[in-house]
């Protein structure tokens, strides 16, 4: 933070929203217009698809989508083999580990900012994950 009057704010954030409420908010706190000395405030810029495109922005079912791209013949949303190959090839040594090691993936609530051993990885720096808000 630059400025010191800034304790207490939550800084700067661009945030992107998926589903239910796909969306993108940008999250600022600028200098407050007008006389009186040197305020800060924090002000959003906030879209939602759903507002932006209206009609155009009805919920698909999960893959309707690519169900329609392959019968196009539109490969976009799709990997090739060999990208599809890299990345396994970097989550498969991860898998393996786990399974070597026997230790299962670590359980959390549906909504919460994940399991306990994620938070406490930034915590001992003394860092936080951004809260998830609705």
């Amino acid at each position: 933070m630059i400025f010191p009057m800034m304790k207490g704010r939550r800084g700067n954030a661009m945030i992107m929203r998926l589903q239910p409420n796909e969306g993108v908010t940008l999250r600022n706190t600028i200098k407050e217009p007008g006389p009186g000395g040197f305020r800060l405030t924090e002000v959003s810029l906030d879209m939602t698809f759903a507002e932006s495109l209206g009609d155009h922005a009805a919920p698909q079912d999960s893959y309707e989508r690519l169900i329609m791209d392959v019968i196009r013949g539109d490969q976009t949303l799709f990997m090739r083999g060999d990208e599809v190959e890299a990345a396994w090839s970097r989550v498969d040594p991860i898998l393996t580990g786990r399974e070597e090691a026997r230790q299962a993936p670590s359980p959390y609530d549906a909504g919460s900012s994940g399991p306990e051993d994620a938070l406490m990885l930034l915590h001992r720096d003394g860092r936080r994950w951004r809260e998830i808000e609705a």
